[in-house]
Formats: structure tokens, C-alpha cells, sequence
């Protein structure tokens, strides 16, 4: 595998300014997980019981029975839980995205009319609360799709916003594929928005969560008391309102089970927390679909002009062989490495250069240095340097020497080459003339073996400042 498809970069260091409503200083987003009479059931034609997110910590699938404690314990969420939830937040008058599996909805027409009485928006949550990991991409697009079918046909609208949870590895692609939502969420890897582009596609991605989520009263290491809920929440919280008071507003999910946090013991931790951030100044609340389309409207995507990744091997060591002052060698090595996304950055493509340059023989790397002009030397005069050469050294006026300056410059060129076998090499971008000079007269006195580490390491600083004049 020479080409990597996992973002490990994301915004990097400097993520967008989200500009929320009102220049909110977080998005508070609350999602509701609606999968009561969707679980695995034998009831449901399923081949055994649910086992997954009850007060039965390690529960085992039945297989072939029904498992009537685990049945009535999903049944509490829709008879008890979704109703006290219910009253919370819309006693709060805060918005909130249902994800409702298609047949759980299908099982409680009262509950689908509550929703839509408060104006929540109901996202899919698939077609069933089952596990997709093992499903052919075929079997799991038509599940998908007859999902958006009997979810129309329950709620009267079309689902704009998708979230499996218990997905495959071509999850997100599907939803891509089918193309009628304005979000997916089947990702935990960012605290904002982004845009994934699938075949030809930009496909909105809004990340969920796991772990300010109620999920987590039900697993090992999880939440034991509606303390630790709270704080936990509490704390990320102001931990991400703090980052918007800096100028880089983030986005809180918080997510919901009505049979977990819907229980009596733990309702009042989640109060906490509403009264909490209600009292605080410059916050939205959003639903997902809200945040969708202020992403749409404020953030569309953007392309990079070119994506070094992308290219075929002759055209990207015919635009990045120069990096390496004429050592296009150097290019082909970096071209056949294991790249991803993160290497169609300045930063990210400079690293796969210089593991070929750092990796290469005494004598290559002997040959890129020697490939490098002399500074204000005779190339320079006969106007043979490299563009980026000549506009390197032009920016720090060595294109405009007095006689006195160029005699100075090429008795040193000629001293420094006759000790150390190679020219003098140095990053000149924001340097003076001055600047260089006393460099120039300063390393000229190091050892063969420093100076050569030294040289070594402008080399891989000018192809740094040459990739940042053309990729992000």
C-alpha cells in the first residue's frame, strides 16, 4: 500500500473559525438515540437476542431465544425514558436530533409525534439496531436504503442527516454513494465539521461522540454515578468554551440513550448539565441539521488546486524534483512511500522528501549539495541559476552586489568549496546580506563533518520554504 486513505491531519494547528450564530462561543448539540424495538430480536427475524448497551454489562446474544429481561429493559426507554427526556428538554426549550432506527420509529407512533410536536429533527440511525461489520457493501447500501424508504414513510419526511453507529468499513462511502444527506456521522475524529470527498462527492461529515455519551453508564470503565456523568460533561464543556473564548469555537455532542440516561438515577445528572451551560453566556444550541447547513452556507468545500497524492509518478517528480536542488531522484524515492492525506501539505510532503535525502547514501547526498550554487557566484552572473534559486537569492538582494560585495562573496565561495568539497548552502529567505555574510564567514571555521550535518540541514530548510510556496 503506497497511498495511505486515513486523515491523520484534519484542520492541523489551525482549525477554522466556525463563526456560529451570534458568534456563539459552542455549539451544544444534544442527540437523542432512539433504538427501542429496533435491537436484535427473534421477534424482529434476527438469529438471537440484543446484548449491547443495557444494564447487563457483558451481556452474551441469545442465540435462537429471546432474552425477556433484555427485551423489556430497551422497552423502559421507549415507555419511561423517552417521555422524561422529553419533558427535560423541552421544558429547557433546547432543540434536539433524534437518531431514530426506521423500525424502532415504525413501533412508536406516539413517540415519533412527540418529536415532531417539538420540532427535533429525526436523522436515520439505520434500519435496524444491528451490527454491519460483517455485511457485504451491497447487503448494507439496501439495508440503507429501505431505511430511507420506511423512514419517509413513518415520519412523512425524508431523513437529511445518517448515523449507523454500529458500521462497516464502507459505511461512510455508502452514504456518500447514495447522495441525499446533507451529513453523515460515523466519525469520532473531530470536534468540527468537515467536508469528505468521495467520488466526485463532498459529502458534509459531523462527528459524533462516545465519550460524553451515556453509552458509557453501560460498559466496563464507564460511569458509575450521575457525578461522574456530569463532571465529565461539565468538564469538556469548558474545556471547548474556553477554546472559543481563544477564537476557535468548537462543537459538544452529547449522546443519549432513553433506556440509560432515561433511568430516575441518572436523569437529574443530565438536569445538572442542561442548568448548567443554560446559564452561561454565547452558547448555541443547534440541532445537527442546523449546524449542517451553517457549515454549508459559511464553509463549503474547498479544493486544493493540487494534491501531490493524487498525481501520477512523472507529474509529480516533474513538480516537486527541483525541491531538491537537481535531484529529481529524490522525488521518485518519496513518490513511492507509503503518503496519505497529510502529506499534501508543505509539512507533510517535506517529510517524505527528506526521509529519501536523510536516508540516502554519503555520496548522494554529497551530490544534491554539490548540485546547489555558490552564492552570488558565477552562475548567478551568467543567469543560469535554477527559478527557484535565482528567486531565493534575488529576495535577499544578492542579484545587486557592489564589485566590493561580489569580491568579498567569491573569495569565500572559493575558500569554503576548497575545504569542504561542496558550496556554501544556506536558507536565505528573511536573511540580509549582512546576515549571510557573517554566517558565511562563521561556519567556514566549522569541521568537515559539522559543517556538512549543517549544510545538510539548509538543504532540507530551503525545500521547506520552496514547498510552502506552493502547497498549503
Amino acid at each position: 500500500m503506497t497511498r495511505y486513505p486515513r486523515n491523520m491531519q484534519g484542520y492541523g494547528p489551525n482549525p477554522p473559525a466556525a463563526n456560529w450564530p451570534n458568534n456563539a462561543k459552542i455549539a451544544v448539540q444534544f442527540v437523542m438515540n432512539y433504538e427501542e424495538g429496533g435491537e436484535n430480536c427473534l421477534l424482529h427475524g434476527d438469529a438471537a437476542s440484543e446484548a449491547f448497551l443495557s444494564e447487563v454489562v457483558g451481556a452474551q446474544p441469545w442465540v435462537g431465544q429471546r432474552h425477556w429481561n433484555m427485551e423489556s429493559m430497551y422497552e423502559y426507554g421507549a415507555r419511561a425514558g423517552f417521555w422524561r427526556l422529553h419533558r427535560l428538554f423541552t421544558g429547557a426549550d433546547i432543540p434536539v436530533t433524534v437518531y431514530g432506527v426506521a423500525t424502532a420509529l415504525a413501533r412508536s407512533p406516539h413517540q415519533v409525534a412527540a418529536m415532531q410536536s417539538a420540532d427535533w429533527e429525526i436523522a436515520s440511525h439505520g434500519l435496524k439496531w444491528i451490527e454491519y461489520k460483517d455485511y457485504s457493501k451491497a447487503d448494507e447500501a439496501a439495508d440503507l436504503a429501505e431505511a430511507v424508504r420506511l423512514h419517509t414513510e413513518v415520519t412523512g419526511e425524508r431523513p437529511r442527516g445518517w448515523y449507523t453507529g454500529r458500521c462497516s468499513a464502507h459505511t461512510v462511502d455508502i452514504v456518500s454513494e447514495e447522495g441525499g444527506f446533507d451529513y453523515c456521522s460515523d466519525t469520532y475524529d473531530d470536534d468540527l465539521p468537515y467536508w469528505r470527498a468521495y467520488q466526485g462527492r463532498d459529502q458534509l461529515i459531523i462527528p459524533y461522540t462516545l465519550d460524553a455519551n451515556d453509552m458509557r453508564f453501560a460498559s466496563a470503565q464507564g460511569f458509575n454515578s450521575g457525578d461522574q456523568f456530569f463532571t465529565y460533561l461539565k468538564d469538556s464543556f469548558d474545556a471547548l468554551y474556553a477554546e472559543g473564548v481563544e477564537g476557535a469555537p468548537k462543537m459538544m455532542t452529547i449522546g443519549l440513550h432513553c433506556r440509560l440516561i432515561g433511568r430516575p438515577g441518572r436523569i437529574q445528572s443530565l438536569k445538572r448539565f442542561v442548568d448548567y451551560v443554560k446559564a452561561q453566556s454565547d452558547v448555541w444550541f443547534a440541532r445537527r441539521i442546523d449546524i449542517a447547513e451553517h457549515w454549508q452556507e459559511n464553509h463549503p468545500p474547498q479544493h486544493q488546486a493540487v494534491t501531490p497524492t493524487d498525481l501520477d509518478k512523472d507529474t509529480f517528480v516533474a513538480t516537486y524534483g527541483s525541491i531538491f536542488e537537481h535531484s529529481p531522484w529524490i522525488a521518485e524515492g518519496a513518490y513511492g512511500l507509503e503518503l496519505g492525506p497529510a502529506h499534501n501539505t508543505a509539512i507533510g510532503l517535506h517529510s517524505a522528501l527528506c526521509r529519501v535525502f536523510r536516508t540516502a547514501s554519503d555520496d548522494q547526498r554529497l551530490g544534491v549539495l554539490q548540485a546547489h550554487p555558490d552564492l552570488a557566484g558565477k552562475l548567478a552572473a551568467a543567469k543560469q541559476l535554477t527559478a527557484e534559486s535565482t528567486s531565493e537569492q534575488a529576495s535577499a538582494g544578492l542579484d545587486a552586489l557592489t564589485d566590493g560585495e561580489r569580491e568579498t562573496f567569491q573569495a569565500l565561495n572559493t575558500q569554503y568549496t576548497s575545504t569542504f568539497g561542496f558550496p556554501f548552502i544556506i536558507a536565505v529567505k528573511g536573511l540580509s546580506k549582512d546576515d549571510i555574510l557573517t554566517a558565511f564567514q562563521t561556519r567556514i571555521h566549522n569541521s568537515r563533518a559539522d559543517e556538512l550535518a549543517t549544510a545538510c540541514k539548509q538543504v532540507e530548510r530551503i525545500a521547506l520554504l520552496r514547498l510552502t510556496d506552493i502547497l498549503p
